[in-house]
């Protein structure tokens, strides 16, 4: 049963919020916290050791920044998926947090069940926006591109993928709309993450779209 846990970490520096999310990962069937943080140097410190799949992560941090501490988590652990939890809306620190790895960016306030979606949806390849959020993403999307974009040496199936992925289908839902395989897929994937010198489907979604 262990193995059907979801193991969760939080790097808050406000203590009652981070208690508070503590005790919401706690108390819900299905995920277990493994640690919570008030600072990016602790969280760097102590999650490799515990492992999380996934953790909610404040930007707005006393010494290190949120984004900043994103940034050097995944460089250690590539696999870790990182949800923004967080009072800031401007596009500027969203993409600034995005670059940095994370695939998700939920705005302070929402339903505490809506954070636990967040967190199973990203852990099963999911990018979990607030809806406001999604907006503005879509907003800078649809601004004026240059003609010169980062994905103009992907191939044509590529390119489908890579939009598929933008849209929000999981790999599965992929196959499936371009009645290819998994495992095809997973190919496209990597070669799409080597040809735009990306990590994750989130940085090569904000590349590619930019």
């Amino acid at each position: 049963m262990q193995s059907m846990v979801t193991r969760v970490s939080i790097v808050e520096d406000d203590q009652r919020i981070r208690a508070s999310l503590s005790l919401l990962i706690e108390s819900s069937p299905g995920f277990c916290c493994v640690g919570a943080y008030g600072t990016g140097e602790e969280a760097l410190e102590q999650i490799p050791g515990n492992l999380p799949e996934v953790v909610l992560m404040d930007i707005n941090l006393p010494s290190m920044s949120g984004v900043d501490c994103v940034r050097q988590l995944k460089n250690l652990l590539p696999a870790i998926q990182v949800v923004m939890l967080t009072v800031y809306n401007d596009t500027d620190l969203i993409f600034q947090a995005l670059r940095a790895g994370a695939s998700g960016y939920l705005l302070k306030g929402v339903k505490p069940s809506k954070i636990l979606e967040a967190i199973e949806e990203v852990k099963h390849g999911g990018a979990p926006m607030s809806s406001y959020i999604a907006r503005k993403v879509v907003q800078s999307f649809q601004k004026p591109q240059p003609l010169s974009q980062p994905a103009d040496n992907l191939s044509q199936r590529e390119r489908q993928v890579l939009d598929y992925v933008a849209q929000g289908y999981i790999n599965k839902e992929i196959a499936d709309a371009l009645a290819i395989s998994l495992e095809t897929v997973r190919s496209h994937l990597k070669s799409i993450y080597d040809k735009l010198h990306v990590r994750s489907r989130t940085e090569a979604v904000v590349k590619h779209l930019q």
